[in-house]
């Protein structure tokens, strides 16, 4: 897979942007875990490298919800509330993003995988 493709994304209102380089996105990832059930989004499959990885939010926009022991760190625009990406459980400080807020991406057209994040730990 090529890794050369930037993709970049956004919330809703456009307070939270981010981008990256990585793979052609072909499909996702969705996981059983309590957050990710409620939440509901589509995940890349990717793990997203902290150096490919970059960010830029409005000055207090960008929020951050942590439950358990906290290694995962969740990312939320603090105006209109769309989780943006998350750095993961399995490799801290490593990150996954929400394909939905992925420019020119219909992620109800992706395939996917899932996670069984609820029995992780």
């Amino acid at each position: 897979m090529s890794m050369n493709e930037n993709h970049k994304g956004s919330c809703h209102c456009g307070a939270v942007r981010f981008s990256y380089r990585g793979e052609a996105i072909t499909k996702g990832l969705r996981c059983n875990c309590s957050i990710c059930t409620r939440k509901g989004a589509l995940m890349s499959s990717e793990i997203i490298a902290p150096e490919a990885m970059q960010i830029d939010a409005e000055e207090g926009a960008l929020g951050l919800y942590q439950f358990g022991d906290g290694t995962a760190k969740h990312f939320f625009c603090k105006r209109c509330g769309i989780y943006t990406f998350h750095q993961t459980v399995r490799r801290p400080g490593h990150y996954r993003v929400n394909l939905g807020c992925i420019e020119e991406v219909d992620s109800f057209a992706l395939p996917f995988d899932i996670f069984d994040g609820r029995h992780l730990l």
